[in-house]
């Protein structure tokens, strides 16, 4: 009789959690989280075609050794502040990830400028190629970005809104998530 009554406390434990959004809260954590990788994903896509679209350059304006060592120099620090999907509640983190991405973003359209002075390499093919490239990249980027700020801003709702808040409070902790800014 007790293993039935406990069984029947638990079952019920069990269906007041879910009611309360237990299970909610950590599935839009998780969909945070992969939008986060998708984030990730496609600046590492950008982070790889920059070499190449340096070395590209490089061959045609040699004497643009201060454009070409910003550019290195902006991915460099890059590659050195990363951001786990357990930082993502610390807005500093966050916003020093953002700054180095805007820094590489700024010293590569520096470096499209460049080769705006270069009529031969703006008819190189493998420039033209890297050119879109990085163009379909940057937009990968956005699509990312929002839809990581739109799962943010889901799991950030539901963590605040009754009763998911009272079941955060008392068993899960979760913390609100930093989405991205627009850039200044």
């Amino acid at each position: 009789m007790k293993r039935v009554l406990w069984s029947l406390i638990v079952l019920s434990f069990m269906g007041v959690l879910t009611g309360c959004g237990y299970n909610e809260m950590q599935a839009k954590e998780e969909a945070v989280f992969a939008a986060w990788g998708d984030v990730e994903a496609s600046y590492q896509r950008r982070a790889d075609l920059i070499p190449n679209l340096v070395q590209t350059v490089k061959a045609y304006a040699q004497h643009e050794r201060e454009t070409f060592q910003a550019v290195t120099e902006a991915r460099a620090k890059v590659g050195s502040v990363q951001v786990s999907k357990d930082m993502l509640d610390n807005p500093q983190a966050v916003q020093q990830f953002q700054q180095a991405q805007s820094q590489l973003s700024s010293a590569l359209s520096r470096l499209l400028v460049v080769a705006e002075q270069y009529p031969t390499l703006k008819a190189n093919q493998n420039f033209l190629d890297l050119q879109n490239q990085l163009e379909g990249t940057e937009n990968r980027i956005n699509v990312a970005r929002v839809r990581y700020n739109r799962a943010t801003q889901e799991f950030n709702t539901s963590i605040r809104i009754f009763p998911n808040s009272m079941t955060n409070r008392l068993l899960l902790h979760l913390k609100r998530k930093e989405p991205f800014k627009a850039d200044a």
